[in-house]
């Protein structure tokens, strides 16, 4: 039976909501925007990944 994964769910949800901070910021001229959701982006994809790895290892993906 397959289980919601809340953390990595949670995660991919604020990695989207990170691309479209990009696309806001982009269309609002901001660049300082675009540049702090690209960093938040990188930083949550990066510690998803390795949630994602360290359960995989455990068994439990």
């Amino acid at each position: 039976m397959n289980q919601i994964k809340w953390p990595l769910l949670f995660l991919a949800i604020a990695a989207a909501v990170c691309m479209m901070g990009i696309g806001v910021s982009i269309g609002e001229s901001s660049v300082l925007g675009a540049i702090f959701s690209i960093v938040a982006l990188v930083f949550i994809m990066g510690f998803g990944f390795k949630i994602k790895k360290k359960l995989r290892e455990n068994g439990e993906l």
